[in-house]
């Protein structure tokens, strides 16, 4: 399994150089739905890593976000998302990365994020922990939503539909604070590290969080869905912390997917 990480991380290194030299250039961006932007970038990494990954492994599978995968019947199937965070990217906002993972069989065994602005490369494999840059790191140790800082995300489509601000604004009011940083695998990547105590987001593709679901597990988190159940790569909703806070944390869900929101938005 090493020399799935090894050439993952070589692949990540290398599809980041790429990506720093577009993000120098403020590339243009395009529009592939109403709200959801693409860029050169995005299609010119996925190029990459596509190839690269169909190099050192021909028959596995691949789904990537910007559709130039490969279909297998192997039970090895990969999880691209060339540019995760295209819209701060295309913004020049310094927060995007490049990320990859492996499934096999249904189980993640690989997964790499690899955040170019800061040079920082997160790892990890089944069974073998989670590293940054070589160090092995670990989750927080905050035992209770008061003491913690959580993050989230919000989508780019479908978002009049999303009911995510109830719960952003619950844990606003509870937790430390609540940060949004727009690149679902470096949330999850700085949950691993311990730099943030929580996660959670409503309707994240696979390719966003296959990586990062790894790398927090890795580190001594723990996943489930939003009620507590086990979470799947296309589960509706997702819930990840250290593992401490995690009851805490489904109990005040329950009570605001019942209507029961113990800190109501004021008015206008």
């Amino acid at each position: 399994m090493t020399s799935f990480v090894e050439t993952a991380v070589d692949i990540a290194h290398e599809a980041g150089s790429l990506l720093r030299y577009y993000f120098e250039r403020r590339v243009r961006f395009e529009m592939k739905g109403e709200f959801d932007l693409v860029t050169e970038a995005d299609r010119a990494s996925e190029k990459l890593v596509v190839e690269r990954l169909k190099q050192h492994f021909p028959d596995h599978g691949i789904v990537a976000e910007e559709g130039g995968g490969h279909e297998s019947p192997s039970d090895y199937r990969w999880y691209v998302d060339p540019l995760d965070g295209t819209t701060n990217f295309a913004h020049g906002f310094p927060v995007w990365n490049v990320t990859l993972a492996l499934e096999k069989a249904g189980e993640l065994i690989a997964g790499v994020v690899f955040d170019p602005t800061r040079n920082e490369l997160f790892s990890a494999e089944r069974g073998s922990g989670t590293f940054l840059n070589g160090r092995r790191i670990h989750v927080s140790k905050a035992a209770t939503v008061k003491d913690s800082l959580m993050c989230t995300g919000f989508p780019n489509h479908n978002r009049h539909t999303n009911p995510n601000i109830h719960f952003f604004h619950e844990l606003a009011m509870t937790a430390h604070g609540v940060r949004r940083g727009g690149s679902a695998a470096i949330d999850l990547a700085w949950v691993a590290a311990g730099r943030l105590d929580g996660f959670w987001e409503i309707g994240l593709s696979p390719w966003d969080m296959a990586a990062g679901i790894l790398l927090v597990e890795e580190a001594g988190g723990v996943c489930t869905d939003m009620f507590g159940g086990p979470h799947h790569l296309r589960s509706p909703h997702m819930l990840t912390d250290n593992g401490l806070i995690h009851e805490e944390l489904l109990g005040t869900f329950r009570q605001i997917f019942d209507g029961n929101i113990p800190h109501p938005m004021p008015p206008l």
